[in-house]
This record gives structure tokens, C-alpha cells and sequence, in this order.
């Protein structure tokens, strides 16, 4: 975000959407005002119109305001005597960023199914079962010790 004198963010990106809390040290905080409104609108031609009344802080006055758009956020500041600080007629102008598609929640709950077990792992299982044997019952056929269980005739 391109800085500006006399204006700052409480974030580095403005994103379409979000609250932004705005925080002004110009010409109205330097002289010591009372009161100082922020005027801002969005796009070329100020869509949703709105003025706050903003708080005196020790970091200058503050305010909160809702990006409702992504066009570009245009500011102006007026004091209780209606003098107007608006940037030598061009306004302060600011960026906003579409919402990140990373962030968006599409499903709250999705469809969970039970896991079925892969091939793969079955054949695993019995691959490790047969060596377990091998390595349980080889040495015992080569040494002769193993003798095959039998059903006794009668």
C-alpha cells in the first residue's frame, strides 16, 4: 500500500469486505480541533456515501469504517467549522483488494464419509504378516524342531 502523510491503517492491505480502522495527523489534528469527520466513498464516483465523526486519540483522530466495495476508497476530512482537508482537491485515495478466494468458507459443514482402507494397505498387512512367519517358523523347519500337528487315527 502506497503510504500517505497524515493518514495510516491499522492493517498494510485494505480487503474488499473488512473493517479498517483509519487514524489521521493532518492539518485539523496539528491545529487542535474539537471535532473532525471523515467523508469517504468508493469507485470515480463516491458509491456508498458515508461520514463518521472520528475519535481524538494521542495518535491522532481515529475511526472505523466498513470497505463494503473493491474500488478504490476515497477520503476527505472536514473539521466542526467546515474547513475541509480533501489533498489540494484530488482527494486520498486507497486501493482495496478483492476478498483472497484462500479465505473464503464454502461449506461450514461438509459431507464426511467413513474411510474405507486401501488395497494397498490390505496387501501391506499380509506382506508383513507372511514375513513375520517366515522369520517365526523358518528356523525351526531347518532345524528339524517343527512337527506338523496331526489328527490321531484311531
Amino acid at each position: 500500500m502506497e503510504l500517505v502523510k497524515n493518514i495510516f491503517f491499522n492493517t498494510d492491505k485494505l480487503i474488499e469486505n473488512a473493517t479498517v480502522k483509519i487514524s489521521y495527523t493532518g492539518v485539523f489534528f496539528q491545529n487542535d480541533c474539537d471535532k473532525v469527520f471523515v467523508h469517504y466513498g468508493f469507485g470515480n464516483s463516491w458509491d456508498n456515501l458515508g461520514e463518521i465523526e472520528m475519535s481524538k486519540t494521542e495518535l491522532g483522530f481515529q475511526a472505523e469504517i466498513f470497505l463494503s466495495s473493491s474500488e478504490p476508497l476515497n477520503l476527505c476530512f472536514r473539521n466542526d467549522k467546515d474547513d475541509w482537508d480533501n489533498n489540494n482537491s484530488n482527494n486520498y485515495s486507497f486501493n482495496i483488494e478483492p476478498i483472497p478466494t484462500q479465505l473464503m468458507v464454502i461449506d461450514e459443514n461438509p459431507l464426511t464419509y467413513p474411510r474405507k482402507l486401501r488395497k494397498t494397505y490390505l496387501w501391506s498387512k499380509k506382506i508383513k504378516l507372511a514375513i513375520y512367519k517366515v522369520i517365526k517358523y523358518f528356523p525351526k523347519l531347518i532345524s528339524g524342531n517343527y512337527t506338523r500337528k496331526r489328527e490321531s487315527e484311531n
